[in-house]
């Protein structure tokens, strides 16, 4: 029998009725604008929806020319629950998720698993939301898709390079990256620091990044080496915070919407 990952923040930060959160994708993808940049890569913020659900439309809806060329996504996101050293891949054969099933591949999986930073864990999947939130996005856009799901931990740039060149692809694969950026800060700061962020990030300036600056810097980075080695440009589509979308202004978080092609 086919091993499954069940979700963990179903009804938390996204819907889980599959009627209503296919309703609710629907209606933050129907005002997001389709600017035609194709994209090998996007980041995108994993908050509950009802705060960062408008950012990441804003770079999930690139996607939507090109959604019958994709079929394998290749996704990063940093560790929340569980300490990792290096990157860990899950070892079941399925995702569920309210809208369906998702396939793992595990094909894509065996290109990786000899970096001996990479390692199996499904302990470090099990309660990762950063993840979990980006694949309704993913089946709405897409429909059937198989995925290499990889919780990121304590890598480095280079060590996440390696991982994305050997996953690359061409057209029918994408790379996406999980991250919000600034944390609990009140709102001009929030905004000042996310600015800076952004910029390195327009400017592939990985160096430039740190904890503080996005919760997922070290997949960010690693994806921002390989754009610079590959001559690829980044450009920010949306970047608010919690206070700009649902909540106070005294402690808000920072999401940030890029396409790197």
């Amino acid at each position: 029998m086919a091993t499954l990952r069940h979700p963990a923040v179903a009804g938390m930060f996204y819907p889980d009725n599959a009627d209503e959160l296919h309703a609710q994708l629907q209606a933050l993808l129907a005002v997001a604008h389709v600017n035609g940049l194709r994209p090998k890569a996007i980041i995108a913020p994993h908050a509950g929806y009802i705060y960062s659900g408008p950012i990441a439309a804003s770079v999930y809806a690139q996607l939507k020319p090109y959604a019958h060329e994709i079929t394998r996504v290749v996704l990063l996101g940093p560790a929340h629950r569980v300490a990792v050293r290096g990157i860990a891949v899950p070892s079941v054969d399925l995702f569920a998720m309210p809208l369906g099933n998702i396939p793992i591949d595990h094909a894509a999986l065996r290109l990786i698993a000899g970096l001996p930073f990479v390692r199996t864990s499904d302990q470090a999947h099990a309660q990762e939301h950063s993840l979990e939130v980006q694949l309704p996005f993913l089946q709405e856009i897409l429909g059937e898709f198989s995925l290499v799901p990889l919780v990121v931990g304590e890598a480095n740039p280079t060590q996440v390079a390696q991982v994305l060149e050997r996953l690359w692809g061409g057209a029918e694969t994408v790379i996406v990256i999980s991250s919000d950026l600034s944390h609990y800060h009140d709102y001009a700061t929030a905004q000042r620091l996310d600015a800076a962020t952004s910029r390195a990030i327009e400017q592939l300036r990985f160096e430039d990044l740190n904890h503080d600056s996005a919760c997922g810097c070290n997949p960010v980075s690693g994806l921002l080496y390989v754009a610079r080695q590959r001559g690829l440009h980044a450009q920010a589509l949306d970047v608010r915070n919690s206070g700009d979308t649902a909540g106070s202004r005294d402690h808000v978080v920072g999401y940030g919407a890029y396409v790197i092609n």
